[in-house]
């Protein structure tokens, strides 16, 4: 089966990177929104800065899969760091996502009727990433993250760790991973962490996006390097 990937940042920093890797750029837009359609490691792609929250990547999303074909998705970028055993640097690529701010009875009493509140990512993308994470010198983590549309510093934390035990939190994931699960298009994330606990606000995190950015899009081209032999 021939893939195309759709890869979505929030920010236009977080994407810039991706854009590096990819060559015959051609950009499309739609809803406000820029697409650049091209090819990284032979693979071809479809990537997109979306804006910070989850309707945004939500838009996004259905629209690689409606009107650009993507057929596997992958969402880049930075994060939060929740657990006390992760770093700034540390890139982590998520087993599940869930939000921490919607109410749990919400997606499993209505549509789409899921058996818990965790979006699942597709197995073998997790495989591949496992694989990917084997050839790579950077330190990669997998498990859960978190989506909600509150910055984390200090506040919210404790009840976020307690309630859920994430390795991270963002703005968009959970996001991407609901329009991909009522789609059926395998999903994936690949975050790199910005701030922790220790290392926390919104000035660390500006000051370590650009390299964080290029280490979340750096795994992700070495993931797609593992998916190539796949094709």
């Amino acid at each position: 089966m021939k893939h195309k990937i759709g890869i979505i940042c929030a920010t236009d920093d977080e994407i810039s990177p991706v854009l590096s890797h990819l060559t015959k750029t051609e950009m499309t837009e739609k809803a406000m929104l820029k697409y650049y359609e091209g090819q990284m490691e032979g693979v071809d792609v479809a990537a997109v800065f979306c804006g910070v929250c989850k309707v945004n990547a939500a838009i996004a999303a259905q629209i690689l899969i409606d009107s650009f074909g993507c057929n596997v998705m992958i969402n880049g970028g930075t994060c939060g760091g929740m657990d006390q055993g992760l770093h700034v640097f540390d890139t982590v690529v998520a087993t599940e996502t869930a939000y921490w701010d919607v109410a749990e009875d919400i997606l499993t009493e209505y549509h789409p009727f899921m058996k818990s509140i965790y979006f699942q990512s597709d197995q073998k993308l997790v495989s591949l990433a496992r694989k990917a994470a084997d050839q790579s010198s950077q330190k990669v983590v997998f498990g859960r993250m978190m989506t909600g549309e509150i910055f984390i510093d200090q506040e919210k934390r404790a009840e976020i760790n307690q309630i859920h035990k994430p390795l991270t939190v963002d703005m968009e994931t959970g996001a991407i991973a609901h329009v991909c699960y009522v789609n059926q298009i395998p999903f994936i994330a690949v975050r790199t962490i910005t701030d922790t606990e220790e290392q926390s606000g919104v000035d660390t995190f500006d000051q370590n996006c650009s390299k964080a950015s290029a280490l979340s899009a750096e795994f992700i081209r070495e993931m797609l390097k593992e998916l190539k032999q796949l094709q």
